[in-house]
């Protein structure tokens, strides 16, 4: 008998990709996984899963197909906010379930790896991280080379996944 529970085809017919709660619920699992002084900068940050970004959204980053943004930061940085700018609402994190499914089927890694990802990377424009700057990190995390990160920068499209 194999350890891998779906070595039988028929094993995969009751599995069904999760719904948006259940992906809500991951994602909570994933953020209440990161470290605390991490976690502690994101207060009051509301986190959500949409099944697609709206037009409206696709729009003005000018992305031609709802299923190439993987997930969005919208709201002013830390680094941006001030204490006397009109009150404004949360900050927000959408997490966009369909095409992170889609990108989870073509690649070789596991859905909580996948969301843990694309909420950690919005998470990061939250801190005032530009793209650059995150994949500069990601760099240096798979490297363990030095690095130096700007806060300004265009997203570079190596990997998939910059379109969040």
């Amino acid at each position: 008998m194999s350890d891998n529970p779906f070595a039988d085809p028929l094993a995969w017919q009751p599995v069904k990709a999760p719904s948006g709660a259940e992906m809500e619920q991951i994602a909570r699992k994933v953020f209440s996984h990161l470290p605390e002084n991490f976690r502690a900068r994101c207060e009051g940050l509301v986190i959500k899963v949409e099944e697609f970004a709206d037009e409206d959204v696709l729009d003005d980053l000018d992305i031609d197909s709802d299923l190439d943004l993987l997930g969005l930061f919208q709201g002013v940085g830390l680094p941006f906010q001030s204490p006397s700018a009109p009150v404004q609402l949360p900050n927000m994190i959408s997490l966009y379930r369909c095409p992170i499914l889609l990108y989870w089927a073509e690649h070789d890694e596991t859905l909580g790896a996948v969301i843990a990802h694309v909420l950690v990377h919005e998470i990061g424009h939250h801190f005032g991280l530009s793209d650059d700057d995150m994949e500069a990190i990601e760099r240096e995390a798979a490297d363990g080379a030095p690095t130096t990160t700007s806060h300004h920068g265009e997203a570079d499209d190596d990997d998939d996944r910059d379109q969040e």
